[in-house]
């Protein structure tokens, strides 16, 4: 028999801590849910817990919502035990509010009271107003996708008709625990494409400025030697020193202008002509293209298979998951999908080739007649998300050396230049 230190809620809400024994976790887990508690944390014994006050017998005495409300989050999600941020409501908070909350629901508190514990040990602030608004709308009477609706610039279509799908289905806990899944994975693939982006990043940086560098100020060092040497010089001599005159009088004008062109051309790209320009552009790259294509096939398969998996009517979750794609000749190519649907026909005789490959044609065509489309949808998104990660690091991977061979090998004309201007010196002398 091993001891296991445990905290966890009980059907009141109220959090209790202690110390129990069981021959394994899961033995522990259920002796705990046989006492009609939800366990928050369990873990090995260290000696610490026993001496603790609140321990099972004491039905969570001393422990108020504020403290019940912390150690629910810490359980839930790590990175929320920091000081909390003050700034504007971002994806990450979102993610945090439907993990506490389903995870408060499961424990059997009612919907208001998960609320007002998580108001409790929400800093002031656009989160502590959100949740107070939230909270507002439901003592008047309304549903929390109501409540939702007021805020279309943090909770978008699908989120809130998930919720929705929760509240009629009566089944809201298991919903939002769906939705922290999606939102978790989403989060996951994102951070894998920016994490892999990180380092190329860097070094492009520093090429850039260590090629500044020696066209700016080591080879102007070089010109007062070759100033008497005319048309004697070696072309490539001639031209990088021609190139760092440029770099040292006007580098500063063209790095300005530089900066000047790259907003022009990112509030171009902010408009509907624009953006549809780079979506187009950026499905018919190379390499690039395909991995476009597959992350949002991927987007709307696992957006689609989770509404429809909650219960959403197929046509509205087709419209909702369409509406969710990033890139517009994509959303273009899945708009032809609600007619056909409304028509009686099905979904996988709709899907453009162009967009959709035949393997994933073939799954949805499967699903369709399996009546496990929801399933298979996100059994493709699955496919495609792996795909793509794994493209988008094999791209990195040679990219990086690519870069570092591109700028070593600019240092080397360079110098190579300087070496030669030296020599053809050194041979009008001789």
């Amino acid at each position: 028999m091993s001891k296991f230190a445990f905290k966890a809620v009980s059907r009141a809400g109220h959090i209790e801590s202690g110390v129990i024994e069981a021959v394994s976790t899961v033995a522990a887990q259920q002796i705990l849910k046989k006492r009609g508690l939800t366990p928050l944390s369990l873990q090995v014994d260290t000696g610490r817990a026993a001496d603790e006050p609140n321990s099972i017998g004491l039905k969570g005495k001393g422990a108020n919502q504020r403290q019940a409300a912390a150690v629910v989050f810490s359980g839930v999600t790590p990175a929320a035990t920091g000081k909390p941020s003050q700034g504007a409501i971002k994806a990450d908070d979102v993610l945090r509010f439907t993990s506490e909350l389903a995870v408060l629901l499961r424990a059997g508190l009612p919907l208001d009271r998960a609320i007002k514990v998580q108001i409790d040990s929400a800093a002031e602030g656009p989160k502590s107003e959100l949740l107070l608004d939230l909270l507002n709308s439901l003592k008047g009477g309304k549903l929390l996708s109501v409540g939702l609706e007021k805020r279309p610039d943090i909770f978008n279509n699908f989120y809130i008709n998930m919720v929705r799908s929760g509240e009629a289905s009566g089944n809201l806990a298991g919903v939002l625990q769906d939705l922290g899944a999606y939102l978790t994975r989403a989060k996951a693939v994102r951070s894998t494409v920016v994490s892999a982006l990180i380092y190329p990043a860097i070094l492009s940086v520093v090429a850039v400025l260590s090629i500044g560098v020696m066209l700016g100020f080591v080879v102007p060092e070089f010109e007062a030697l070759f100033e008497d040497m005319g048309e004697a010089l070696p072309v490539l001599t001639r031209i990088v020193i021609g190139l760092g005159d440029f770099v040292a009088r006007w580098g500063w004008l063209a790095a300005l202008s530089l900066a000047g062109l790259v907003m022009l051309i990112k509030r171009w790209l902010a408009k509907p002509e624009g953006k549809h320009w780079l979506d187009q552009r950026m499905i018919k790259l190379p390499l690039a293209g395909a991995v476009t294509l597959k992350f949002e096939v991927a987007r709307f398969s696992r957006t689609l298979g989770t509404l429809l998996g909650n219960g959403v009517a197929l046509l509205k979750a087709t419209d909702i998951a369409t509406g969710t794609v990033g890139n517009c000749i994509v959303r273009e190519a899945l708009s032809d999908l609600a007619p056909t649907i409304k028509r009686g026909g099905r979904m996988s005789e709709a899907l453009q080739p162009e967009i959709f490959s035949p393997v994933a044609v073939q799954m949805i065509r499967v699903g369709e007649e399996s009546g496990s489309l929801d399933a298979m949808l996100l059994e493709l998104a699955q496919v495609y998300e792996t795909d793509v990660e794994a493209e988008v690091k094999r791209g990195l991977t040679l990219l990086e050396p690519a870069l570092i061979l591109g700028m070593g090998g600019i240092i080397a004309l360079i110098i190579m230049a300087v070496l030669m201007g030296i020599l053809s010196v050194n041979n009008l002398a001789v």
